[in-house]
Protein backbone atom coordinates (compact mmCIF):
# COMPACT_ATOMS: atom_id res chain seq x y z
CA UNK A 1 0.00 0.00 0.00
CA UNK A 2 1.57 3.27 -1.06
CA UNK A 3 1.52 6.47 0.96
CA UNK A 4 -1.18 8.16 -1.12
CA UNK A 5 -3.58 5.28 -0.51
CA UNK A 6 -2.67 5.12 3.15
CA UNK A 7 -3.32 8.81 3.72
CA UNK A 8 -7.07 8.27 3.57
CA UNK A 9 -6.84 6.21 6.75
CA UNK A 10 -5.06 8.91 8.75
CA UNK A 11 -7.40 10.42 11.32
CA UNK A 12 -6.19 13.80 12.63
CA UNK A 13 -6.07 14.24 16.38
CA UNK A 14 -8.81 16.45 17.75
CA UNK A 15 -7.71 19.72 19.29
CA UNK A 16 -8.78 20.14 22.94
CA UNK A 17 -11.63 22.58 23.66
CA UNK A 18 -10.52 26.14 24.40
CA UNK A 19 -9.85 26.73 28.09
CA UNK A 20 -9.64 23.04 29.00
CA UNK A 21 -5.83 22.82 28.98
CA UNK A 22 -3.14 24.90 30.70
CA UNK A 23 -1.60 27.60 28.47
CA UNK A 24 2.04 27.38 27.39
CA UNK A 25 2.67 30.68 29.17
CA UNK A 26 1.30 31.11 32.69
CA UNK A 27 3.42 33.77 34.42
CA UNK A 28 2.75 32.66 38.04
CA UNK A 29 4.39 29.35 37.00
CA UNK A 30 7.80 30.88 36.36
CA UNK A 31 9.32 28.03 34.36
CA UNK A 32 6.81 28.65 31.56
CA UNK A 33 8.19 32.16 30.96
CA UNK A 34 11.43 30.77 29.54
CA UNK A 35 10.11 27.67 27.80
CA UNK A 36 6.88 28.87 26.19
CA UNK A 37 6.88 29.76 22.46
CA UNK A 38 7.29 33.44 21.65
CA UNK A 39 5.48 33.18 18.32
CA UNK A 40 2.11 31.63 17.36
CA UNK A 41 2.25 27.89 16.82
CA UNK A 42 1.97 26.47 13.31
CA UNK A 43 -0.30 23.43 13.11
CA UNK A 44 1.19 20.83 10.76
CA UNK A 45 -0.92 18.13 9.06
CA UNK A 46 -0.59 14.70 10.64
CA UNK A 47 1.25 12.04 8.66
CA UNK A 48 2.04 8.38 9.26
CA UNK A 49 4.90 9.31 11.58
CA UNK A 50 2.41 10.85 14.01
CA UNK A 51 -0.12 8.01 14.06
CA UNK A 52 2.02 4.89 13.69
CA UNK A 53 5.41 3.52 14.47
CA UNK A 54 7.63 2.77 17.31
CA UNK A 55 5.60 1.61 20.30
CA UNK A 56 6.30 -0.28 23.49
CA UNK A 57 5.55 -3.95 23.13
CA UNK A 58 3.94 -6.21 25.72
CA UNK A 59 7.32 -7.76 26.53
CA UNK A 60 8.62 -4.45 27.86
CA UNK A 61 6.20 -4.40 30.80
CA UNK A 62 6.92 -7.03 33.42
CA UNK A 63 4.61 -8.47 36.04
CA UNK A 64 4.90 -6.40 39.18
CA UNK A 65 5.99 -3.20 37.44
CA UNK A 66 2.75 -1.65 38.69
CA UNK A 67 3.55 -2.35 42.37
CA UNK A 68 5.93 0.33 43.61
CA UNK A 69 5.92 -1.17 47.12
CA UNK A 70 7.53 -4.48 46.12
CA UNK A 71 10.52 -3.36 44.06
CA UNK A 72 13.06 -3.72 46.86
CA UNK A 73 13.99 -6.10 49.67
CA UNK A 74 12.01 -4.22 52.29
CA UNK A 75 8.74 -2.34 52.45
CA UNK A 76 8.77 1.42 51.84
CA UNK A 77 7.73 3.87 54.53
CA UNK A 78 4.43 5.71 54.30
CA UNK A 79 0.76 5.18 53.64
CA UNK A 80 0.11 2.39 51.14
CA UNK A 81 -2.51 3.26 48.51
CA UNK A 82 -4.12 1.67 45.46
CA UNK A 83 -4.59 3.98 42.46
CA UNK A 84 -6.80 2.66 39.68
CA UNK A 85 -9.00 3.90 36.89
CA UNK A 86 -9.63 3.75 33.17
CA UNK A 87 -8.25 5.44 30.06
CA UNK A 88 -11.12 6.58 27.82
CA UNK A 89 -11.45 8.33 24.47
CA UNK A 90 -13.64 11.34 23.73
CA UNK A 91 -16.68 9.09 23.28
CA UNK A 92 -16.20 7.31 26.61
CA UNK A 93 -14.86 4.16 24.96
CA UNK A 94 -12.01 2.26 26.66
CA UNK A 95 -8.48 2.58 25.29
CA UNK A 96 -6.81 -0.85 25.60
CA UNK A 97 -3.06 -1.56 25.61
CA UNK A 98 -2.11 2.02 26.48
CA UNK A 99 1.20 2.22 28.31
CA UNK A 100 0.89 4.17 31.58
CA UNK A 101 3.99 5.23 33.48
CA UNK A 102 3.97 7.00 36.84
CA UNK A 103 6.64 8.69 38.91
CA UNK A 104 6.42 10.43 42.27
CA UNK A 105 8.09 11.61 45.44
CA UNK A 106 8.28 9.38 48.50
CA UNK A 107 6.17 9.87 51.63
CA UNK A 108 8.52 12.62 52.82
CA UNK A 109 8.13 14.54 49.57
CA UNK A 110 11.52 13.73 48.06
CA UNK A 111 12.32 12.26 44.64
CA UNK A 112 15.13 9.80 44.18
CA UNK A 113 16.89 12.11 41.76
CA UNK A 114 20.23 13.89 41.90
CA UNK A 115 18.56 17.28 41.44
CA UNK A 116 16.30 16.84 44.47
CA UNK A 117 18.45 17.84 47.43
CA UNK A 118 15.92 19.36 49.83
CA UNK A 119 16.30 18.19 53.45
CA UNK A 120 13.87 15.30 53.51
CA UNK A 121 14.90 11.65 53.93
CA UNK A 122 15.27 9.24 51.05
CA UNK A 123 13.73 5.78 51.34
CA UNK A 124 16.05 2.97 50.24
CA UNK A 125 12.99 0.78 49.61
CA UNK A 126 11.19 3.21 47.34
CA UNK A 127 12.25 4.23 43.84
CA UNK A 128 9.03 6.03 42.94
CA UNK A 129 8.43 4.80 39.38
CA UNK A 130 6.19 2.16 37.83
CA UNK A 131 4.33 1.22 34.65
CA UNK A 132 1.52 -0.92 33.36
CA UNK A 133 -0.68 -1.54 30.32
CA UNK A 134 -4.41 -0.92 30.27
CA UNK A 135 -6.54 -4.04 29.80
CA UNK A 136 -9.32 -4.60 27.25
CA UNK A 137 -11.60 -2.33 29.31
CA UNK A 138 -9.04 0.47 29.44
CA UNK A 139 -8.45 -0.24 33.14
CA UNK A 140 -5.17 0.13 35.04
CA UNK A 141 -4.03 -0.37 38.65
CA UNK A 142 -1.02 0.70 40.71
CA UNK A 143 0.00 -0.05 44.29
CA UNK A 144 2.18 2.68 45.73
CA UNK A 145 2.81 5.02 48.66
CA UNK A 146 0.98 8.32 49.07
CA UNK A 147 3.55 11.00 48.21
CA UNK A 148 4.31 13.93 50.46
CA UNK A 149 4.22 17.60 49.50
CA UNK A 150 7.54 19.31 48.89
CA UNK A 151 9.05 22.81 48.57
CA UNK A 152 10.10 24.31 45.25
CA UNK A 153 11.65 27.58 44.13
CA UNK A 154 8.87 29.07 42.03
CA UNK A 155 8.04 31.76 44.60
CA UNK A 156 8.47 32.53 48.29
CA UNK A 157 7.43 29.66 50.59
CA UNK A 158 6.22 27.60 47.63
CA UNK A 159 5.01 24.02 48.21
CA UNK A 160 3.62 21.53 45.70
CA UNK A 161 0.46 19.62 46.65
CA UNK A 162 0.92 15.86 46.93
CA UNK A 163 0.68 14.44 43.41
CA UNK A 164 1.60 11.57 41.11
CA UNK A 165 2.83 12.16 37.57
CA UNK A 166 1.10 10.13 34.84
CA UNK A 167 2.40 9.52 31.32
CA UNK A 168 0.12 7.85 28.74
CA UNK A 169 1.50 6.53 25.44
CA UNK A 170 -0.91 5.97 22.57
CA UNK A 171 -0.51 4.00 19.34
CA UNK A 172 2.82 5.62 18.52
CA UNK A 173 5.86 6.56 20.58
CA UNK A 174 5.36 10.28 19.99
CA UNK A 175 1.68 10.21 21.01
CA UNK A 176 2.43 10.87 24.64
CA UNK A 177 0.32 12.78 27.14
CA UNK A 178 1.52 13.79 30.61
CA UNK A 179 -0.60 14.91 33.54
CA UNK A 180 -0.64 14.99 37.34
CA UNK A 181 -3.05 13.35 39.73
CA UNK A 182 -3.83 15.10 43.02
CA UNK A 183 -5.53 13.97 46.22
CA UNK A 184 -8.82 15.33 47.56
CA UNK A 185 -8.86 18.05 50.18
CA UNK A 186 -5.27 19.27 49.78
CA UNK A 187 -4.89 22.74 51.36
CA UNK A 188 -2.15 23.68 48.88
CA UNK A 189 -4.39 23.76 45.78
CA UNK A 190 -5.09 27.48 46.09
CA UNK A 191 -1.36 28.30 46.29
CA UNK A 192 -0.06 26.06 43.49
CA UNK A 193 0.40 27.80 40.10
CA UNK A 194 0.71 24.50 38.22
CA UNK A 195 -2.71 23.37 39.42
CA UNK A 196 -4.14 26.88 38.98
CA UNK A 197 -2.77 27.19 35.42
CA UNK A 198 -5.73 25.13 34.17
CA UNK A 199 -8.24 27.89 33.31
CA UNK A 200 -11.46 25.97 33.86
CA UNK A 201 -12.47 25.05 37.42
CA UNK A 202 -14.31 21.91 36.29
CA UNK A 203 -11.22 20.80 34.38
CA UNK A 204 -9.08 21.37 37.48
CA UNK A 205 -11.40 19.14 39.47
CA UNK A 206 -10.78 16.34 36.95
CA UNK A 207 -7.15 16.31 38.10
CA UNK A 208 -8.19 15.35 41.62
CA UNK A 209 -8.62 11.67 42.37
CA UNK A 210 -11.52 10.48 44.49
CA UNK A 211 -11.41 8.19 47.48
CA UNK A 212 -12.97 4.84 46.56
CA UNK A 213 -14.14 2.44 49.25
CA UNK A 214 -14.65 -0.36 46.72
CA UNK A 215 -10.94 -0.56 45.91
CA UNK A 216 -9.86 0.09 49.50
CA UNK A 217 -8.58 -3.10 51.10
CA UNK A 218 -9.32 -3.46 54.83
CA UNK A 219 -6.30 -3.05 57.11
CA UNK A 220 -3.99 -2.78 54.10
CA UNK A 221 -4.47 0.16 51.69
CA UNK A 222 -6.87 2.98 50.83
CA UNK A 223 -8.10 3.18 47.26
CA UNK A 224 -8.28 6.18 44.92
CA UNK A 225 -9.91 6.37 41.49
CA UNK A 226 -8.49 8.46 38.67
CA UNK A 227 -9.89 8.18 35.14
CA UNK A 228 -7.97 9.68 32.22
CA UNK A 229 -10.05 11.04 29.33
CA UNK A 230 -7.95 11.77 26.26
CA UNK A 231 -10.15 14.24 24.38
CA UNK A 232 -13.55 15.90 24.31
CA UNK A 233 -15.42 18.16 26.74
CA UNK A 234 -14.49 15.92 29.71
CA UNK A 235 -10.82 15.64 28.78
CA UNK A 236 -8.19 15.43 31.50
CA UNK A 237 -5.91 18.51 31.47
CA UNK A 238 -2.44 17.65 30.22
CA UNK A 239 0.89 19.39 30.52
CA UNK A 240 1.81 21.47 27.48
Amino acid sequence: MDFVTTRSFIKPYLRPPAGSQPPSLYEPYRATIKRSPLKPLIVLPHTLSEVTGPIYGQEKVREGDNDLTSQHAGEPLGERIIVSGRVLDSNGRPVPSALIEIWQANCAGRYRHVNDQHPAPLDSNFTGAGRTLTDENGAYRFVTIKPGSYPWFNHYNAWRPAHIHFSVFGAAFITRLVTQMYFPGDPLFAYDPIFQSVPDEKARQRLISRFDLETTQPQWAKGFKFDIVLRGPEATPFET
